[in-house]
């Protein structure tokens, strides 16, 4: 069953339903060019084209390792939309000098990091490019008139935000010409917040899908029993028989049921998973066994 695709906006290319995130990319024992083209060929196999960096991710080696992936198989950049993000500066011995974890949204950064993402990914345009964490220093005409100059210039198709509260959103789009196409969230069986405090509820009154995050709340789903969430993972496991598929599949058919379109974000090194990603899409969860899983979840009922 092949992933649908998403139409994010004027400009940039269809994007899968499902997103593969490469954040793990450089902890998994391989990370030769042809396991990484393998778990590419996997999902393309289902529909699942579009990919989830950062420039940060794998101590700034994600980039590089999929890029030189691509490079090694150069039919495969047609067939992909590679999503980026920029704005966090870690403390790496890459960058001695750096004295503390900060943000940055400054002009400067920001088109020097998307060069970069570009020079490792080995491509010419990014296809989303996301803020990665707001910035309590941002200056937003400088941040939205530097985002608004990567459209117009070619760096990238389309711009969107990560971890952003709508009032982050708010200031931000106040300054730009271009629309942010997506917020980038936490969202999960295990955070739910994103339903409650206006993040889901401005991007579905926009029309725009939001993008999650840990979908699978980072395995704590499926972790040994014993944890507060045996209730859940134990229904999780009965619907997933009854369909025959894994417990994550019907994690993730709970973000889908969703009428705001959100697109997880789902990343394993595991072959076996990825090759099974699109499992959710045999599952279809009415209202009350939405709610039966935010109830055991939450491990009370809704107010």
């Amino acid at each position: 069953m092949a992933i649908p695709t998403v139409d994010l906006g004027l400009g940039v290319p269809s994007m899968s339903r499902l997103v593969y995130g490469v954040w793990r990319l450089a902890d998994d024992t391989d990370t030769s060019d042809a396991h990484i083209q393998r778990k590419v060929d996997l999902c393309l196999d289902q529909g699942i084209t579009t990919f989830d960096h950062a420039d940060i991710y794998g101590d700034y080696r994600c980039e590089e390792l999929f890029g030189r992936a691509l490079t090694a198989r150069n039919d495969l950049k047609s067939r992909i939309q590679l999503i980026t993000k920029c704005d966090i500066m870690l403390m790496s011995e890459k960058y001695p000098d750096r004295r503390v974890k900060h943000y940055d949204t400054s002009a400067a950064h920001i088109r020097a990091s998307v060069e970069a993402s570009l020079q490792r990914l080995g491509v010419d345009t990014i296809d989303l490019m996301l803020v990665h964490r707001p910035d309590p220093l941002m200056d937003h005409h400088e941040t939205g008139a530097a985002l608004d100059a990567l459209v117009d210039d070619g760096l990238a198709r389309g711009i969107g935000v990560s971890n952003f509260m709508p009032w982050d959103v708010d200031l931000l789009q106040s300054a730009m010409q271009h629309q942010l196409l997506t917020n980038q969230i936490e969202l999960s069986l295990l955070a739910r917040d994103g339903f409650t405090n206006g993040q889901i509820a401005q991007l579905q009154a926009a029309g725009r899908p939001p993008m999650a995050w840990s979908p699978l709340a980072g395995g704590a789903l499926f972790g040994p029993s014993g944890s507060a969430h045996d209730a859940l993972r134990e229904r999780l496991v009965d619907l997933a028989s009854a369909d025959g598929v894994g417990a994550d599949a019907v994690a993730l058919a709970w973000l889908l049921a969703h009428p705001a379109g959100i697109m997880p974000v789902a990343g394993t090194n595991n072959v076996g998973r990825i090759a099974a990603l699109s499992d959710c899409l045999k599952v279809k969860l009415d209202r009350e066994t939405w709610y039966e899983l935010w109830t055991l979840a939450a491990g009370k009922e809704v107010p």
